[in-house]
């Protein structure tokens, strides 16, 4: 049975971000799943329209963890509900293709190789000097007051993308039920405020879709940076093995 069909994605329909999906429901090696309703991933919230707050509301998110940058955050500030309001805790990734790609846009050089190895930067960057980032976000999720717990970024593609990989493989998640997951961003999103529309299409086409051999290549780079798959849980996003088991029983079924 295909695995993206046997367990999600679990899509919330939104007008204002069409790639906000519950975590749940992925089976673990151990024959759990993952629990409904704990964890989120999403793009932006700041074009959240009235129906979809009161939609947003009906999940009782307590904490927004926000992976963008600082000039991202101040251009498209998250859009909440005005009762019961989750506390949002920036986790600031700095957007490393932005900057680049923009150089590359002003000189008339970008194509899509270039833009690729922007990404494949960008990608080598999470699993090294972002991954305390992404032990952030795991100590979070360890704490039972903080959830239900949804973290983005601006796409929900790419630095969202590798955080969901890496608690997916936390919880004993098989690798094409990870990618199954990472790549269904290319049926959801719909592309919302994503790029201005000079931009070239090559360029276009390889910015808005998720790439397997990124994600493969990242989490192999975090597991060879600690040796092990063990080690980099535990030295790396600090799931030594008392964490990691609190972490799945909290999380599966």
């Amino acid at each position: 049975m295909d695995v993206e069909h046997e367990a999600g994605p679990r899509v919330v329909p939104l007008q204002g971000c069409s790639n906000l999906r519950d975590l749940g429901g992925y089976r673990a090696a151990d024959g759990r799943r993952v629990r409904m309703g704990r964890v989120f991933r999403s793009a932006s919230l700041a074009h959240l329209t009235e129906a979809d707050l009161a939609q947003f509301g009906t999940l009782g998110i307590r904490t927004v963890c926000d992976l963008r940058g600082a000039r991202e955050t101040g251009r498209a500030p998250s859009r909440l509900p005005s009762t019961d309001t989750p506390e949002v805790v920036s986790l600031p990734i700095e957007p490393l293709v932005g900057a680049s790609l923009r150089d590359l846009l002003r000189r008339e050089e970008a194509t899509g190789e270039d833009t690729y190895a922007l990404l494949q930067a960008a990608y080598a960057a999470y699993a090294g000097e972002h991954l305390p980032r992404y032990r952030a976000l795991f100590a979070l999720l360890g704490e039972d007051e903080r959830l239900p717990l949804l973290f983005h970024c601006s796409a929900g593609k790419d630095r969202t993308g590798f955080g969901a990989a890496l608690l997916l493989t936390a919880l004993g998640v098989p690798r094409e039920a990870v990618v199954a997951d990472y790549l269904a961003t290319n049926r959801i999103w719909q592309r919302e405020y994503a790029l201005p529309p000079e931009t070239p299409e090559a360029v276009r086409d390889v910015l808005l879709t998720a790439h397997r051999p990124l994600l493969d290549g990242a989490l192999a780079q975090a597991v060879e940076r600690y040796g092990s798959l063990e080690r980099q849980l535990e030295d790396g996003l600090g799931l030594d093995p008392a964490r990691l088991r609190a972490l799945r029983d909290a999380m599966l079924e």
